[in-house]
């Protein structure tokens, strides 16, 4: 089994609603924001490569929206989602599995593209089976007026008009050591997969705790529908993860791509950072 960081760009979102009830003379110790109280955030995705599966976990925020759209998000960094992929070795064609954590705009804008005239969509992974949770599927597609303008339905529709979408109920294993569960504090039906190279266990955070600087408990996003729910699905996951040593992914953490915890007189914190590379490199 192999993994490849998937860099796709950065966008930038209010530091405060990053960090919820945390006062910024807190966080931004930890996290800085710029003048306007906005940081910088990663979108980070992972290409799962395993025999004749390769698994694309997320995909960004994609490129089909207008100009007033991206103008919200200043996005900004060198990467893309298809550059990326080329650099890794691979090509959209190549893809046989697309695995999408949630339908926020920022974790599957990449699913589908302008076809060639502009005049529709088509997938961007044309080869690729669509997986997403039921529970994510039925919330985003009759969506809260909380998160409304995060489900967008050009990210959507297309996919299941294509045939290629694929639902779970629950957890599941995608294939031996893909392992999903999942987690509905941020939105209900968030999928978390949860990787075992046989050396590692490597878990893709998505938005459960988007950046190293929200590793203690207290730290949840005021975007989270549910946010005492997030709180104990993290003291859960955060001891599981202390116990067996696991290597955390972050999606959106623009300064680090992994790290691993430790229990302090504090409580839970971050132990290392480290890139994957070097976590998938250690004994």
């Amino acid at each position: 089994m192999q993994l490849f960081p998937i860099h796709t760009g950065n966008l930038k979102l209010d530091g405060g609603a990053m960090f919820g009830v945390v006062p910024k003379s807190i966080w931004n110790k930890a996290y800085p924001a710029d003048e306007n109280n906005m940081i910088n955030l990663a979108m980070r995705c992972l290409l799962v490569v395993d025999g004749d599966r390769r698994i694309l976990i997320d995909n960004g925020i994609g490129d089909k929206q207008d100009e007033k759209f991206f103008g919200h998000y200043y996005l900004n960094g060198e990467h893309s989602l298809i550059r990326s992929l080329s650099e890794a070795g691979f090509q959209p064609e190549d893809i046989t599995d697309v695995f999408l954590t949630h339908l926020h705009f920022d974790h599957c804008g990449g699913t589908v593209k302008n076809n060639a005239d502009r005049s529709g969509y088509e997938l961007t992974f044309s080869n690729a089976v669509h997986w997403l949770s039921k529970p994510q599927w039925d919330w985003a597609t009759r969506p809260n007026r909380r998160e409304k303008a995060s489900f967008l339905h050009e990210n959507m529709m297309p996919v299941a008009e294509s045939g290629k979408l694929r639902l779970f109920d629950g957890p599941f294993e995608l294939l031996p050591g893909f392992e999903v569960r999942i987690y509905n504090g941020h939105t209900v039906g968030q999928a978390i997969p949860f990787i075992n190279t046989g050396r590692h266990t490597v878990v893709f955070m998505a938005d459960t705790t988007p950046t190293s600087a929200h590793v203690p408990l207290p730290y949840i996003m005021s975007y989270d529908t549910q946010p005492l729910i997030s709180l104990s699905e993290k003291e859960d996951f955060m001891n599981e993860a202390i116990e067996k040593n696991y290597i955390l992914f972050f999606e959106h953490d623009a300064y680090h791509e992994c790290c691993t915890l430790e229990m302090t007189e504090k409580g839970i914190r971050v132990k290392e950072t480290m890139p994957l590379k070097e976590a998938l490199e250690r004994k």
